[in-house]
Order: C-alpha cells, then sequence, then structure tokens
C-alpha cells in the first residue's frame, strides 16, 4: 500500500501573482482553499522584501521569489555569507539579535492564530521544504508555536500538529492513534460499533477523518499528507478497535487545491456495502457512491432527539406529520416513521441517496415514509401553492459555504431555504434547521432564521450539534461546525395596514 506522490519530482505550479510556489508574491496569497477553510483573511506582506537588505537584480523572478520565503539559491539564510545550505540552529534575526531554532523552521509574519496558517502569513523558510515535511513554527517575535505539516501548493501552507517543543515522530502518532481510540471506547455516550472515531485537528490529526462501521475504517484525507500518517498509524486502531478493514479516499476538490492527484483504496477485506444499525434502525452504506464516509455519524444525536419528539407526540395522542427536507439516505425520515409519525415525506435532489432511503424504509418495514426525487426549493414553492402544511419539518441542507467567497451566497441560500421552510410548519408545530458549514457561526445562523421568519411568532428550544465523538479544539472553533436550531412556530402575524 503506497501513496507515494513523487514529490520531489513535482515542479511548482504557478499561482495568482508570480511563479512563486508558496503564492504569496504580492499581499494576500489569493483565495482560500475549496476545503476546511479558516475564513480568515490573508495577510500578504509587500511585494518585494524590504527587512533583508536585498534590493531587485537581474536574476530570475524564481530566485527573487525565493527569497521572500527566506531561501536562496547559495544557502538556506539569508544572513548567511557562505551558502552551500548550511542546516545551522544558530541565525540572527531581523534586529540582528542570535537566535536558536529547530530544524527544519517556516518563520510566520504575525502572531499564529489557530491551528493553520495561511501562506500568506508565511515570511521565511529554512530551506524549500517538500510537501508533507514536518516543520517547527515561529512567530515574528521568534517564539516557538508549534510543530506543523508543510505544504507549499495548498492555501493552508501549514496544519500544525502540536504545540509541544518535542518533534513528533512515529510512536507521537501511535500514542495519538491509542488515544483518540480510547477515548471513544471509554465515553459511554458514544455507540461502540458505529461513530467518528478520528476529528481532524480535534484528534490532532489535522486534515483526516475517520468513521467507523463496526469491523470497517472509513477515512477522508484533505490533505495528501496525512495518507501516509494513515497508513503508519492504522495497525494501532486495529488493534484497539478489533477492526480489520479500511477505506480511504482523497477528493477531486482537496487534491486540486493541493495540485496532486485524488484517489480511493480499500483493503482486500473491505466490502463495497456496509450495513449497520444506529437506534434500532437498520442502514446500508454503499462507500464508492456515498458522499463523505457514506453516511452522517455527526446527526446521531439530533436523529435520536428527533424520534424522542415524536413519541411524545404519539403519546399525546397526535401522530405528527413529518418533512425531511434535504433527507440524503433518510436518517430523520426513517427515525421519524419508526417511532410512530402519521406521515413522512423526503426529499433529496440526489437520485441515488434517494434509492437508497427506499431500500433503507424496506429493510426496516415502514410503509408510513415515503421519498421523492426533487430540488428542495422548488418542492417547497410547490407545497406551500398547495397549502401542504406539516407538524415537524427539518431542514438540513449540504454545505452552502465552503469557502468565505462563498459566505453571502450561501448566506442567502439558508435564508431562501428556511423562508420557504417555516410557511410549511402547523401553528405550535416545529421547525429543526441545520447548518453544517463551519465559517457560518451560531450567532449568523440564528439570525439568518430571524429573517427568515419575518413577522412569525419563533421560539429557540435548544440548539444542539454533533455528538462527543466531534471533539473541539478551542482554538479552532471551525471544528464545531455542525448547528441545529430546534424551533417552536406560532401563528403568521398579519403586518398592520
Amino acid at each position: 500500500m503506497s501513496w507515494d506522490s513523487n514529490d520531489d519530482r513535482r515542479s511548482p505550479r504557478k499561482r495568482e501573482g508570480g511563479n512563486n510556489p508558496w503564492g504569496n508574491r504580492s499581499g494576500g496569497g489569493g483565495g482560500r482553499d475549496d476545503r476546511d477553510d479558516r475564513g480568515r483573511e490573508d495577510r500578504g506582506g509587500p511585494g518585494r522584501d524590504d527587512r533583508g537588505g536585498h534590493g531587485r537584480d537581474d536574476r530570475s523572478r524564481d530566485h527573487r521569489d525565493d527569497r521572500q520565503r527566506g531561501y536562496q539559491g547559495q544557502g538556506h539564510y539569508r544572513n548567511d555569507p557562505r551558502g552551500g545550505g548550511h542546516y545551522r540552529r544558530q541565525q540572527r534575526d531581523q534586529r540582528g539579535e542570535q537566535v536558536e531554532r529547530m530544524e527544519p523552521w517556516v518563520s510566520l509574519r504575525g502572531p499564529m492564530r489557530g491551528p493553520r496558517v495561511w501562506n500568506g502569513d508565511v515570511d521565511q523558510c529554512s530551506e524549500r521544504h517538500k510537501p508533507g515535511t514536518t516543520v517547527a513554527v515561529y512567530d515574528q517575535y521568534n517564539d516557538f508555536r508549534g510543530w506543523g505539516f508543510w505544504h507549499p501548493r495548498s492555501r493552508i501552507a501549514i496544519r500544525i500538529v502540536t504545540r509541544e517543543a518535542e518533534r513528533p515522530d512515529e510512536q507521537w502518532w501511535h500514542d495519538r492513534a491509542r488515544a483518540a481510540a480510547e477515548r471513544r471506547l471509554k465515553d459511554p455516550d458514544i455507540p461502540n460499533d458505529v461513530c467518528r472515531i478520528l476529528h481532524a485537528e480535534g484528534d490532532d490529526f489535522p486534515a483526516l477523518t475517520m468513521d467507523r462501521y463496526g469491523d470497517v475504517l472509513v477515512a477522508e484525507v484533505y490533505s495528501k499528507p496525512m495518507a501516509d500518517v494513515f497508513k503508519m498509524v492504522l495497525p494501532t486502531f486495529h488493534e484497539v478497535l478489533g477492526t480489520n478493514a479500511y477505506r480511504i479516499s482523497f477528493d477531486e476538490a482537496s487534491a486540486r487545491a493541493e495540485g496532486e492527484d485524488p484517489f480511493e483504496q480499500s483493503s482486500a477485506g473491505c466490502p463495497p456495502r456496509l450495513q449497520f444499525q444506529e437506534g434500532g434502525i437498520t442502514f446500508e452504506a454503499f462507500l464508492q457512491e456515498g458522499h463523505k464516509s457514506g453516511f452522517f455519524c455527526d446527526q446521531r444525536e439530533n436523529r435520536a432527539r428527533l424520534a424522542a419528539l415524536v413519541e411524545r407526540l404519539v403519546a399525546e395522542g397526535n401522530a405528527p406529520s413529518v418533512l425531511d427536507v434535504c433527507c440524503y439516505t433518510g436518517g430523520f425520515a426513517l427515525n421519524a416513521a419508526k417511532a410512530g409519525a402519521s406521515e413522512v415525506r423526503g426529499v433529496d435532489l440526489d437520485e441515488k441517496a434517494i434509492e437508497q432511503g427506499k431500500r433503507n424504509a424496506n429493510l426496516n418495514q415502514l410503509r408510513n415514509v415515503k421519498f421523492t426525487h426533487a430540488d428542495a426549493f422548488s418542492y417547497l414553492r410547490t407545497l406551500a401553492g398547495n397549502n401542504r402544511q406539516y407538524d415537524i419539518v427539518i431542514v438540513d441542507p449540504p454545505k452552502f459555504i465552503r469557502t468565505r467567497r462563498d459566505f453571502d451566497e450561501g448566506q442567502a441560500r439558508y435564508h431562501d431555504i428556511n423562508k420557504l421552510a417555516m410557511p410549511l410548519v402547523k401553528p405550535g408545530g416545529f421547525l429543526i434547521s441545520c447548518s453544517c458549514s463551519g465559517l457560518f457561526g451560531p450567532l449568523e445562523f440564528q439570525e439568518t432564521m430571524r429573517r427568515a421568519a419575518r413577522l412569525r411568532t419563533v421560539r429557540i428550544l435548544r440548539e444542539t450539534g454533533a455528538g462527543p465523538d466531534h471533539p473541539v479544539r478551542i482554538d479552532f472553533p471551525e471544528g464545531r461546525y455542525l448547528k441545529a436550531l430546534w424551533m417552536q412556530l406560532g401563528k403568521d402575524v398579519a403586518p398592520r395596514s
């Protein structure tokens, strides 16, 4: 099993603003990664280096750009008069003072604000690092800030692994893998058979998520170097969890962001179709056809809450009608149907997901749920035109905001889909609206719901998210990407004349 990317034989790709392989020749560093966007504006430096005393000369643009990152053809340090690429722990900083740095290193233009460093924030490098190199990171005051993976072609130039001074080695990774697996096994609120085992930065495995489905581990990498980490620690996970098969994927969008090639690989014993249970319901997932890992483990607790709500209404003598918008393979819809809803309708634009939802309903012999292949926006308008209303409406759309550039358009789509959904909720009924966009904060989400409600009375009963198998680092709030607002709606209020 190998993920050799021939990084040492690839030539750096051009980016906007010049030939600099790090893409920050002029202020800002361009756009954002298509995946795992931090959402902060890049703070690029001046177009030429005004700190090292190097003016423009007749050498190539490549060499001029290299000097901006602290790399020169004759040596790795701008203050090294001898050249030759000597690896020295002692250098002189911008003030000419003697400093010591662990090798290999990267220095930043300013402070480090989280576990990700954008390419526009990088000032100098000790050498021309290959993708996947573990580098020591120093801020503008030469204070050590941690070790991270370096990728010169990604706009996320560094993904911090640890803040500790000790450089991560193979044993360090095995210890982190064992700790992540044991946290799940020891937590009574996390089911051992179907759950998330690695939640990227939340478990010190940046750009790597991994879910467990019985004996199978399903992993996704969002940066190519993490594929090698996965390969290295896989035996530890098998040992601790008792699993015996795996599937790993590196999708096209993530690969394009790093100038790499996407891939999918599975072990010899990995089945193409998984069947598992959650909350007494049997689900199927086709790994090669589904989104993400084939199922959304992050909504597990919210599905259980919906089932409890339906059961309560049934016990009160009011078996509710339920509409599941953007239902995917029927996670919410099947839970509502099994809990005793009078009727359930699931709607999704993904035809394969709808077919899988129908198979899941048949597996559980649920006859009170129907699935419709349709665009959610158009279908909601049709229902409103027919004066159709439901006791419970769930809105769980895909990720509308992937990058900061998508924010305004994505926020408008969250507004529009909920504005269309609210008239379909009966007075006194419930709307459960979700967002899986990490860049869309809880307060922004709530304000969008307020504007979508217009003059209708809406009360937020609770705010929920993913379960404890999705830990969040305090310096990376985007890791708490899933937000669910549980709302009860009153009557429409007619505007005053």
